[in-house]
């Protein structure tokens, strides 16, 4: 036998006052209460809705799949079932035909003998904060990746090479840096401008990105300085691993005025030493890239 039971004025003064959307239901889910709130979010009016079934599919509430809950096991008869408290996300119907986002939760409504006679679903309009994650991961997005050339940025290399300290005190596992610089970068944008210097820096950004190991990150260290941060090597991988890196650069090149530009790197390459620091491998690297240019450019100076 179904027990029925109402809410008392004192509940209901503190539901309706709830800025989340709340509605109870019995144990058959037939809607007993529907506050304020859950008007606002849904835009159906409680004498629409009081009286009715929640399986009447008024909200027609689907997962991220589409699959439709209210026609079997939603999370509601789940804890009227069960007695278990739950958590979803779920779109639901609003009256006007959109679909609303929403998170619920589910709890059950116990008499004082401890039989489930119903249960509240309590549910927040989630559309803003998942809008708002949004903005918070196109703003992190800005400020760890270089715009013109979509790899990390120097804050970004710099805080994964602390990281990668860290592993290297706590676990001894070895990496190395490749401090690349674009040869005669200056007397292109002095010879075709900027726009083309921009469109180089593109290229062998595109050349890294498709061509790096998964567990290697390449990114721009500023103006037309480019580090890779390598894993797991020995001095001689290291060199043949930035050789390959070179040797795809050189092969690289762009058109423009009818011209076709050939790309090459001088590169620094160093292991990571016990005593190191982010700034002193960085400057032993870069000291080596200096020497390749030294060199004639277009080479690989290791240390």
């Amino acid at each position: 036998m179904t027990i029925e039971f109402d809410l008392n004025v004192n509940c209901r003064d503190i539901l309706e006052h709830l800025p989340s959307g709340v509605y109870v239901t019995n144990a058959r889910r037939k809607i007993i209460y529907w506050n304020a709130a859950a008007e606002k979010i849904t835009g159906y009016r409680k004498d629409k809705v009081v009286g009715t079934f929640c399986y009447d599919n008024v909200l027609m509430h689907i997962d991220e799949t589409g699959r439709n809950l209210c026609k079997g096991l939603c999370p509601l008869a789940k804890t009227i079932s069960d007695g278990n408290p739950r958590e979803a996300e779920v779109f639901l119907h609003h009256k006007d035909g959109h679909r609303t986002q929403v998170k619920i939760v589910t709890l059950p409504v116990k008499n004082p003998s401890g039989e489930i006679i119903g249960a509240v679903e309590i549910f927040n309009d989630n559309s803003a904060f998942h809008s708002f994650e949004s903005k918070i991961h196109d703003l992190e997005q800005m400020a760890y990746i270089d715009q013109l050339c979509q790899l990390p940025n120097r804050t970004h290399l710099e805080a994964e090479l602390e990281r990668c300290f860290h592993e290297l005190n706590r676990y001894h596992q070895r990496f190395g840096v490749l401090f690349m610089d674009v040869d005669h970068f200056k007397r292109f944008n002095d010879t075709y401008g900027h726009d083309a210097g921009d469109l180089i820096l593109q290229s062998v950004a595109r050349t890294l990105k498709a061509s790096s190991r998964p567990f290697d990150i390449f990114g721009r260290w500023g103006g037309e300085e480019f580090i890779g941060i390598i894993k797991n090597v020995d001095r001689s991988n290291l060199e043949n691993i930035g050789n390959r890196y070179r040797n795809l650069i050189e092969k690289t090149s762009i058109t423009l005025e009818g011209d076709s530009l050939g790309i090459t790197v001088s590169i620094g390459a160093t292991t990571a030493r016990d005593d190191d620091s982010v700034a002193s491998i960085i400057k032993r690297a870069d000291q080596l890239m200096y020497t390749c240019k030294q060199q004639g450019r277009n080479c690989l100076a290791s240390g």
